[in-house]
């Protein structure tokens, strides 16, 4: 175990998030993450009747499909589990309202004007506040230039990553031994999920199609 190590103690809680990306035959993106809740007991729920070992108290997934400039073209949300069935699993629809939004242009900030509070399910919104991230994760490499040799005069901007997070400051050693090209670089304003920002960048292959599959743009507006 990496952290320390704990006094005893009993579980009483679980809960899972998994996230997943894919890149659709039609160029497009799907970001797909869920979340479960589950106890190592049987729940009495306050609505009545008992959830038994083993079964979810909440399952709930939540899926956007993206463009190569993260602008959402569709959504989905299902709620498998919840503890107040035939009303928690209503809202799935109320989702939709993340279509037009971009992940990296004030995104989770339009999550919660949108979805928040009673407007939404509290954990779908929630769930929403990883979208951005995990769509990073995907797109590097594939979408966003993660490598830059010392001699590549080609791409005037950095490595996405880089001055992103604090190992990867422009005047710290990770910069300086493997992309020195940027090492003392100055920082421009970073786009970010809750605040509106520009664009993030794209390799001109990603654009264009790679491999023979073609890149499609969104016909929705960014948020």
């Amino acid at each position: 175990m990496p952290l320390s190590a704990p006094v005893n103690r009993a579980l009483r809680h679980r809960r899972a998030i998994t996230a997943e990306a894919y890149l659709r035959e039609d160029g497009l993106w799907d970001i797909e993450a869920r979340l479960t809740d589950t106890k190592p007991r049987d729940i009495a729920l306050a609505g009545g009747g008992v959830r038994p070992i083993g079964q979810p108290l909440h399952d709930l997934w939540l899926r956007v499909t993206i463009d190569l400039r993260m602008n959402v073209v569709d959504a989905e949300a299902c709620s498998d589990w919840v503890p107040y069935p035939d009303h928690c699993d209503t809202i799935g629809p109320a989702y939709r309202q993340l279509i037009g939004l971009n992940l990296m242009k004030g995104f989770r900030k339009a999550v919660r004007e949108r979805l928040g509070g009673v407007a939404g399910c509290t954990h779908l919104t929630e769930l929403a506040g990883i979208l951005p991230t995990t769509a990073i994760q995907a797109f590097a490499g594939d979408v966003f230039k993660i490598r830059d040799g010392a001699s590549d005069d080609s791409n005037p901007e950095p490595p996405y990553q880089l001055h992103g997070c604090h190992a990867l400051h422009f005047e710290g050693e990770v910069v300086r031994q493997f992309y020195p090209r940027w090492y003392g670089h100055q920082p421009k304003p970073r786009a970010r999920a809750d605040a509106p920002a520009a664009s993030p960048p794209q390799s001109p292959q990603a654009i264009a199609g790679d491999d023979g599959v073609a890149s499609r743009q969104s016909t929705g507006t960014s948020g």
